[in-house]
């Protein structure tokens, strides 16, 4: 779930996620924010982040490293994952120093004990690139466009789908 700078301002944040979800499914919910959205009140933002997650929630930073990307508020945040923007991603075959970036960003994040996903892959050759450097989970056009909720448990359901997308990626 993804919010916005209007909902992080909101008092009553936390309550109304923990309503929305029901406390016995908070697990299985994964928070998304914006490296600008912690920017104008760290300290209230911080704390919101943090009751969700001792509810269960699981915090990610989206779009990592096109924001403000200070390190120290990296360290600081309740924050589980690390979602490396996507213009990191399809520049890493043309650009050393996207590569670079890439790589360190993935050091980093398991320096701090913290999952990575890349967004926006969208070749087997970037896959295997992300395998080598180490990153947990990848995310993009590789697996699927965008689709619908019911399209997307016909490819769950279907064994012989899922075998297809397993076998491009091995």
């Amino acid at each position: 779930m993804n919010v916005s700078q209007l909902q992080i301002r909101q008092k009553t944040l936390v309550t109304s996620g923990l309503d929305a979800v029901g406390n016995d499914k908070c697990e299985t919910l994964e928070i998304e924010i914006t490296e600008s959205l912690f920017m104008d009140d760290l300290d209230d933002t911080t704390r919101k982040l943090a009751e969700l997650r001792s509810a269960g929630m699981t915090i990610a930073i989206d779009d990592f490293g096109t924001g403000y990307s200070s390190l120290g508020y990296i360290a600081k945040l309740p924050i589980d994952v690390l979602k490396i923007d996507r213009s990191f991603i399809t520049e890493t075959h043309n650009s050393a120093n996207e590569m670079a970036i890439v790589s360190t960003i993935i050091a980093l994040a398991h320096g701090l004990q913290l999952k990575v996903v890349a967004e926006g892959v969208e070749t087997v050759d970037r896959s295997n690139l992300l395998k080598l450097l180490r990153c947990d989970q990848i995310q993009g056009y590789i697996f699927s466009k965008p689709t619908s909720a019911d399209a997307v448990e016909t490819m769950l359901r279907t064994p012989h789908l899922r075998e297809a997308k397993r076998e491009r990626l091995a």
